[in-house]
């Protein structure tokens, strides 16, 4: 293994900054206290292509339940009373693959909730980052409503970064630069954002209204990027998780993509360089082959697998386990570490959603949805329960997450599916 480090970040960074609206360098961090009645940090996991329930479900129900032996779920047992399991949300008004990738965050609305939360965080602007969003080989097919669960307030894709390295270098830059070139880096970096800046404003004198729209969202963009550049490198507590050099979107390379990711992810919640994280393993109908489990049909494939075909639905429970056992290892990395300003852990003060776009992937439908929620956000839920719903919509599970955040959130999306929280989480 080989640690990155910021000289390499140096020689690309003009055009890296303006090619993504989150990019930027990592501040001084972990300086901020917990507060009380609300989670310290929110982070999403996702994996996809929905789920067999009969391999998924628990046995028993609110406290007294378990994870059958040979379960999707079992991986987690050790995490049983850290986590709120939620059976029987469906999302109203989508259905199928497409639908529910776009509806799974938005509620049917323009925006996601995790963007959401980021614009109206009152303290996410004290972070280096708003959000921040990695990716595990997301991206092969473009940017579509298959391949993005992220939407910005004005319903745009907000891509996930799928590179392990990139997102190194905007968390760490590079080991070895002197203060002088950081400083001539961001002086040229300003400059450029200065001439941008100034070429989209005469743009946007002669434009009509629509394409405003567009310029104006650029221009948020870019501030961004100049928020980004300002501050201190990162140093002190913070430490850079060690990354292997490989190729990110080799096939065999998404376990390690997926570890590289959840570590990166923790590293920039321990220094907070963001209040905001999602980590999204694939997509929507993603081919992917987990060939590191010995199989050969991709995992949208056995997805589809009838119960007529028990090697095929085998398989399938099989890469869902394994799904498990990185949710459970992001569990782990964050309870390894203490909470700037807490008492507990960092998993004591977070709020971690593994969430889904299906519900019976057999089915195409997008009822039944299953979600698996983590951490003690702070006392802002009471853990350690499997709760069923009944076609409840997930809308208010997205209210729950935004209020868990501090937010006086009341509606999400649609609000014709329903209104308010989630009963019964707290």
């Amino acid at each position: 293994m080989r640690r990155l480090g910021r000289r390499s970040f140096l020689r690309g960074a003009g055009a890296a900054l303006l090619a993504s609206p989150f990019a930027g360098l990592l501040g001084a961090g972990r300086t901020r206290a917990a507060v009380d009645g609300r989670a310290s940090r929110l982070i999403l996991f996702f994996s996809p292509n929905g789920t067999i329930h009969a391999h998924r479900r628990p046995t028993g129900a609110g406290a007294a339940y378990d994870f059958p032996a040979g379960s999707i779920l079992e991986p987690l047992r050790n995490w049983r009373d850290q986590m709120l399991v939620l059976d029987g949300l469906d999302f109203h008004g989508a259905d199928n693959h497409e639908g529910g990738m776009r509806a799974m965050l938005t509620g049917g609305g323009e925006t996601s909730i995790d963007q959401h939360i980021a614009a109206e965080l009152p303290d996410a602007a004290m972070t280096r980052f708003r959000s921040l969003e990695l990716g595990v080989q997301t991206s092969a097919w473009g940017g579509s409503t298959q391949t993005r669960m992220s939407y910005d307030a004005s319903g745009r894709l907000v891509p996930p970064d799928d590179e392990p390295r990139s997102v190194f270098r905007r968390l760490f830059g590079e080991a070895g630069a002197s203060d002088a070139e950081v400083d001539e880096t961001v002086r040229r970096q300003r400059s450029v954002l200065d001439n941008v800046r100034a070429e989209l404003g005469g743009l946007r004198d002669r434009i009509g209204a629509e394409e405003a729209i567009k310029v104006d969202a650029h221009l948020t963009s870019l501030r961004e990027v100049e928020r980004g550049l300002a501050g201190p490198m990162l140093g002190g507590e913070c430490g850079a998780p060690l990354l292997s050099d490989f190729d990110a979107q080799a096939p065999d390379a998404f376990p390690m993509v997926t570890r590289s990711m959840i570590d990166l992810a923790v590293a920039a919640a321990s220094c907070d360089a963001s209040r905001v994280l999602s980590i999204q393993c694939a997509h929507t109908v993603a081919p992917h082959v987990f060939g590191w489990l010995g199989h050969s049909e991709g995992h949208h494939a056995l997805s589809h697998m009838a119960d007529a075909n028990p090697g095929g639905v085998a398989q399938f429970v099989e890469a869902e386990r394994w799904f498990a056992e990185q949710f459970a290892y992001l569990l782990q990395r964050l309870s390894e570490l203490p909470e700037p300003g807490g008492d507990g852990s960092m998993l004591d003060y977070t709020a971690v959603a593994w969430v889904k776009e299906l519900g019976d992937s057999r089915l195409h439908v997008c009822t039944d949805v299953p979600f698996v929620l983590a951490g003690g956000a702070n006392g802002c839920w009471s853990p350690g329960r499997y709760l069923t719903f009944d076609g409840d919509p997930h809308n208010q599970l997205l209210v729950s997450l935004a209020q868990t955040m501090g937010l006086p959130t009341r509606t999400f999306g649609d609000a014709s599916f329903g209104t308010g929280p989630l009963e019964g989480l707290s």
